[in-house]
Formats: structure tokens, sequence, C-alpha cells
């Protein structure tokens, strides 16, 4: 089985890992070297730097529109392309290359969550679950049809960065049951997805992240777990801009204007929602690091 695998973030290394254990990964597909970090320097994908370490051929176009670069990823004769998070959309003349045609690893329980964020959507909204489908891909945006899936509960404190590698692993133990079965000549069956149910994943904008005392306690608590480790969830508290790392809802009334500090302890800085209370648990100065509500409070001695 020659297998290509497209993919970017650490959210594709499990998936690539399992790819090389089933078949004979001949090439991995990924976005070009971005710059990163204080210095801004070029640095490679996760996917990348798993695939230097493996031996494993490189590619990085700009686009998969190109004649040139479609050309040349017939002419690594792929059984089969897979993706995960691999950020290029793949044309038509692409999709037809494989034999096998091409398997996209997608963080969520298609149709619900379809697009770039799936898995932030998902804490935002509440869900109490999510999981990974292994789809089969069309030209639609995630619209093709289901081949295996796997559920899991969301955690009630879990952020995205939490969750994100948890499905990571969850989607390579799928990825790799349906190499198994493609392998042993009995492919997974596709199975259309319903129409009933479609939701949409847009893309997480860093505006997001401001938080609006306006909104419930329950809402921003969520956002919060959402926006970490990034953009970060960030709101004014007593005149300074800050940004909230942990937060949680409790269950107390106020009758205060929203934004009010209503309580300053060791546990926490209590401030006043349109619905209910915001418990904030770890929060950031502007140039500073991630602290506690202890810590912080310290530093801003005086001002609650």
């Amino acid at each position: 089985m020659r297998i290509v695998f497209a993919g970017t973030p650490e959210f594709a290394v499990p998936g690539l890992r399992a790819a090389c254990e089933r078949a004979e990964v001949v090439a991995v597909y990924t976005q070009p070297d971005r710059p990163a970090g204080r210095g801004r320097a070029l640095t490679p994908s996760p996917v990348k730097q798993e695939a230097l370490r493996r031996g494993i051929e490189v590619r990085q176009p700009e686009t998969l529109r190109d004649p040139e670069v479609q050309s040349r990823l017939r002419a690594l004769e792929p059984d089969l392309i897979v993706t995960a998070a691999y950020g290029l959309i793949l044309p038509k003349k692409v999709l037809k290359i494989p034999l096998h045609g091409c398997w996209n690893l997608h963080g969520s329980l298609l149709p619900r969550w379809r697009g770039a964020a799936p898995i932030q959507r998902a804490i935002e909204a509440g869900d109490a679950e999510t999981g990974v489908c292994l789809m089969e891909m069309e030209a639609g945006l995630d619209t093709g049809p289901v081949l295996l899936r796997e559920a899991t509960a969301i955690g009630t404190d879990e952020t995205s960065g939490q969750l994100y590698e948890r499905l990571a692993g969850i989607g390579a133990n799928v990825l790799a049951k349906g190499l198994d079965m493609l392998v042993a000549g009995t492919p997974p069956q596709r199975h259309p997805q319903p129409e009933a149910g479609v939701t949409h994943a847009a893309k997480i904008e860093k505006a997001e992240a401001r938080l609006d005392w306006n909104e419930s306690a329950e809402v921003l608590a969520r956002k919060v777990r959402a926006f970490q480790p990034w953009p970060v969830a960030e709101a004014v508290l007593a005149g300074e801009r800050a940004r909230i790392h942990a937060a949680k809802a409790i269950a107390a009334g106020s009758a205060a204007a929203p934004g009010t500090v209503v309580a300053a302890s060791r546990d926490g800085i209590d401030v006043a929602c349109g619905d209910g209370v915001l418990r904030l648990l770890m929060l950031q100065r502007e140039g500073g690091r991630a602290v506690s509500a202890a810590d912080y409070l310290n530093a801003r001695r005086g001002q609650f």
C-alpha cells in the first residue's frame, strides 16, 4: 500500500505514525515553513519534523492547483492519500489520483462542526461529546461519506488544547483501523452524511477572544476553555486588560453591573456577568506570564 500523507500541526503526527506502521508512506505533504517564536524564525511544521526523522520525502507546495505539482504527485502512484489538518484544499483532479481515493481525519462527529475549528467550536457551544471521523473526501468542505468514527465525552473543565491532544490519539486509532481493513481487502463502508444536524466550525478569529461581561458566566467559562491555548481569552479587569487562562462559572448571583469585581481572594477573582458570576483562576498581565489569581492580586495589591 503506497500512501501519500498530508498534514501540518501536531494533531496530524499520530496519524502519520499510524500510517507508517501499516503502509509505505512515499511522501509527506505539509504547509511551507512559517515564522514562529519571538525571533520569528522559519520553523518546520510538526508533521515535517516527524517525516524527516523517518527519512520520508517532504513536499511543501503553496497550492495543489498547480499542474506541475499535480503531475509530481501523480508520479508517486499513490494507492491512497490521507490528510489530517493539512490546511490546503485538494482539487478534484487530486482527489481522482489515488486508486482508493482520499481519506481525511476530522476532529468532530460529522455532520456537526464541518470546517476549520471543530474542536474549539464544540467546547464553545457546550457540546457534551465530540470525536473523530475518518471520511472519504469529495469536492465539498467535509461533506464526504464517513467511513469510521469514534466518539468521546468532553470533560467539564477540558480546554481545547487538552481535547486536541486526546482527539489526535483517537484519530490515529481510527485511521489505523481503517487502513487495516483496507489492506485486508475489506475497506470500511461508506456512510453518507445526513442533511440534518449540519453545523459549520468557522475559523477562530483573535477578536473573538475578548470577553463581553454582558454574556452569561456559563458562556464565558466555555469561551475561556475553547480559546485555550490560542488565542487566549482576554478582558478588562479593574481598568487593566488581562488574558484569562482559566475560569469557571460559580453558583452565585449578583446584582452588580456586568464587569464588576464582586469578590477577590486566593480562591479567585469573581466578576459579575450578564447572568451569574465568573471566577477567574489564572490570569496574565500584559508583558507578564500566566499566574494564579492569588499571585495576580499580589501584583495589583490595593486595586481590588
